[in-house]
C-alpha cells in the first residue's frame, strides 16, 4: 500500500451500504443497477468455452469488451455515492467495487490524474483474482497475462471517469506465474502498441465473418456441382446410403471441435472405424490414436491399462509405466465397450473428463493431459445407469455429442459396396483373385440379418475368398457353409427364411420346428450349441452374447452357469 494519504481506501460503508438483496422479487441491486451472483467456475467455464469456440485472440477482446462496460457502469456509481470526497477517493470506487464483488484484492501503488488536463497514470497490485484462478484451473498456468476481463474494467472505469480513452495492461500476472498481478495504465496515444490495445476493445466482427464465409462455401458447392459433398465420407469409410451419411455427417461436424462423442450400436458396426475417421478429420490427426476394448482387460488391471502404474504400487509393478491415455496425449483414445469399466476407473475418466487431469497407480502426482475421448458401447447406458451399473454423472460427460450407427439390415444398399471393398482387401492379403460372388450369393447376403453387422461380413468374405479358387465365383455354400442344417443356431437367430432352407425347400419357422421334433430333438443339446455358438460370435462376451440371442445379461450368465 502506498504512502500517500490521497491513495488510502476511504471505507466501503457507503458503497455496501448500496446493495440490497430483493429476494422475493428475486433481484439483487447496487443502488439502482440490477446485479446478478454467479459461479466464478461457471465463469471459468464461460471462458474456456470461449477460447475453445473463438479462439485466445477473439475470446480476450471479448472478455475484455465484458468488463470494460461493467467498468463504466460502475464509473458512474462513483460520482453519485462520493460527491464530496476528493477526485483520488472517489476514484478508488472502482478498485474498492472490484474487492466487494469478489473479482480482486486491489491495492494502489501510484495514482496520479488531472481530469481537466487529461493526465492520467495508474499502477495498482492484484492478488487473488479470480480470472488467474479459473484460467488455471481450465487451462493450467499461461504463457502470458490472462486477466482479459479484470483489465477491461479498469480500463473502462477510468476512461469514464477521465472522459478520454485510457487503457491499463498487466506487467505482471499471477496466471503466468507470478507472485500476483501488476497492472499500469495511461492514456491509449501514450502506448507504443495503442493501435492494437484498442482493436480489443472495438466490437468483434465475428458474426459479419461467419455469414461471409457461409456464404462462400454455398458458393462453391454450387459451382463444384454438389461435390463438397463427398468430404462427408469417413477416413477408411464405405457407403452411401442415407443413414451411413448421416452419421459421416455428425462425425466431420464433431471432428472441428474437442467434444466428447459417444458412439452407440451393435457390436460388430464399425465403431472403431467411425473412431478413426472422427480422428483423421480433426486437427489431432498427426497425433496417436489409441484404441483399448475396455471387455478385454480384467477388472482389477483396468486402471493400471488405462492410467498407468508407480513403481511398487502393488506387487508384479517392478517399473513404472504409462498408460494409454498418457500414450494418447494430444490425440484420441477411443474406449470401446465403456460399460465394462468398474466404478474406480469410471471415477477416473469422469475427472479425465472434467479437470483433464489424471493420476497414475499407485502415484500422487497429478498429470495435465489432452485427449479427445471418443466411448463407445453396445449396451443402453441410459439403462445402465438406472440399473446402477453405471455412474449418472459419467453418462451425462461422455453423452455430450451421441452417435448412432445403424446395423448393417438398415442400411442394405451398403453391402455390394462392402462386399467389394473386402474383396479387393483380402485378394490382396491372400494373393488370390476371384471373379466376385454370385447372383445367388449377393441376394442372400442382402437378405440376411447381420446379427454380427459389418464385422460379420467381412469375415463371410474372407471365408469365401479362402474357400474359392483363383478365377473362380465365389458361391452361397462358401459363405454359409452349414445354414443348410436347420438346426444350426443362426438359422433361428436370423430367421432368414431361404437361407436356412434344405433342399426341399422348407423356409418358414413352423415347417423348422416340425423337422427339429421329428429328428429326435434334444432340448437341452440344442440350447448348448446355440450358448456356444452365440459366445463364440461374441468372442466370449457374455453381454454380447446375450444381445445375438435376444436375451437379457442375467439371463445369459443363469444359463451359462446351468
Amino acid at each position: 500500500m502506498s504512502e500517500h494519504p490521497e491513495l488510502q481506501f476511504p471505507t466501503s460503508e457507503d458503497l455496501i451500504s448500496k446493495i440490497q438483496f430483493d429476494y422475493e422479487d428475486g433481484k439483487v441491486w447496487l443502488d439502482e443497477q440490477r446485479m446478478l451472483l454467479i459461479h466464478s467456475a461457471v465463469m471459468g467455464s464461460l471462458r474456456k468455452e470461449l477460447v475453445t469456440s473463438l479462439g485466445l485472440e477473439r475470446a480476450r477482446g471479448f472478455l475484455m469488451r465484458f468488463g470494460y462496460q461493467s467498468g463504466m457502469k460502475d464509473a458512474e456509481l462513483a460520482h453519485k455515492i462520493r460527491p464530496e470526497i476528493s477526485k483520488a477517493q472517489a476514484f478508488l470506487v472502482g478498485p474498492q467495487l472490484h474487492c466487494i464483488k469478489g473479482m480482486v484484492r486491489v491495492e494502489p501503488v501510484a495514482l496520479e490524474f488531472d481530469v481537466d488536463k487529461g493526465e492520467f497514470y495508474g499502477e495498482f497490485a492484484w492478488y487473488d483474482s479470480f480470472e488467474s484462478e479459473v484460467h488455471i484451473n481450465e487451462f493450467g498456468m499461461a504463457d502470458e497475462p490472462i486477466c482479459w476481463m479484470l483489465l477491461g474494467y479498469a480500463s473502462g472505469f477510468s476512461t469514464y471517469y477521465m472522459g478520454r480513452k485510457i487503457i491499463f495492461k498487466e506487467t505482471e500476472c499471477a496466471g503466468a506465474g507470478h507472485d500476483h498481478c501488476h497492472i499500469v495504465g495511461k492514456p491509449a496515444e501514450e502506448w507504443e502498441d495503442q493501435e492494437e490495445l484498442e482493436r480489443c476493445l472495438l466490437p468483434d466482427p465475428i458474426v459479419e465473418e461467419l455469414f461471409a464465409l457461409r456464404y462462400e462455401i454455398s458458393t462453391l458447392r454450387e459451382n463444384m456441382g454438389g461435390s463438397a459433398s463427398d468430404d462427408d465420407t469417413l477416413f477408411n469409410s464405405v457407403g452411401q446410403s442415407k443413414a451411413f451419411k448421416h452419421v459421416c455427417h455428425l462425425i466431420q461436424r464433431a471432428s472441428a471441435s474437442t467434444v466428447t462423442v459417444l458412439l452407440q450400436g451393435e457390436t460388430g458396426v464399425g465403431k472403431e472405424i467411425v473412431a478413426r475417421g472422427l480422428h483423421q478429420s480433426s486437427d489431432r490427426a498427426d497425433k496417436p490414436f489409441i484404441a483399448v476394448n475396455c471387455a478385454c482387460i480384467p477388472p482389477d488391471l483396468i486402471e493400471a491399462e488405462l492410467f498407468g502404474v508407480r513403481k511398487g504400487a502393488y506387487t508384479g509393478a517392478t517399473q513404472s509405466r504409462e498408460g494409454k491415455f498418457e500414450r494418447a496425449n494430444g490425440g484420441t483414445i477411443f474406449l470401446d465397450e465403456v460399460i465394462e469399466l468398474n466404478s474406480r476407473a469410471q471415477a477416473a475418466l469422469l475427472r479425465v473428463l472434467q479437470e483433464g487431469e489424471m493420476e497414475r497407480v499407485g502415484d500422487n502426482k497429478v498429470q495435465h493431459i489432452d485427449v479427445r475421448i471418443v466411448a463407445a458401447t453396445n449396451e443402453d447406458l441410459a439403462n445402465a445407469v438406472k440399473e446402477g451399473r453405471f455412474r449418472a454423472d459419467l453418462f451425462y460427460r461422455l453423452n455430450v455429442f451421441p452417435v448412432n450407427i445403424p446395423p448393417l439390415r438398415d442400411r442394405v444398399e451398403d453391402i455390394p459396396l462392402l462386399i467389394e471393398h473386402f474383396l479387393e482387401k483380402y485378394h490382396s492379403m491372400y494373393n488370390k483373385k476371384t471373379l466376385g460372388i454370385s447372383d445367388k450369393a449377393l441376394q442372400s447376403l442382402l437378405s440376411y440379418k447381420w446379427p454380427g453387422n459389418i464385422r460379420e461380413l467381412e469375415n463371410m468374405i474372407e471365408r469365401g475368398i479362402i474357400l474359392t479358387d483363383n478365377n473362380r465365383t465365389i458361391d452361397m455354400k462358401s459363405f454359409f457353409p452349414s445354414l443348410a442344417e436347420p438346426t444350426h443356431p443362426l438359422n433361428i437367430i436370423s430367421d432368414t427364411g431361404s437361407l436356412g432352407s434344405s433342399e426341399e425347400g422348407e423356409s418358414s419357422s413352423e415347417s423348422l420346428i416340425d423337422r427339429l421334433l421329428e429328428n429326435n430333438f434334444d432340448l437341452n443339446n440344442f440350447e448348448n450349441q446355440l450358448l456356444e455358438s452365440a459366445m463364440t460370435k461374441a468372442s466370449g462376451n457374455v453381454t454380447q452374447a446375450a444381445r445375438l440371442l435376444g436375451i437379457t445379461r442375467p439371463q445369459m450368465a443363469y444359463r451359462l452357469k446351468k
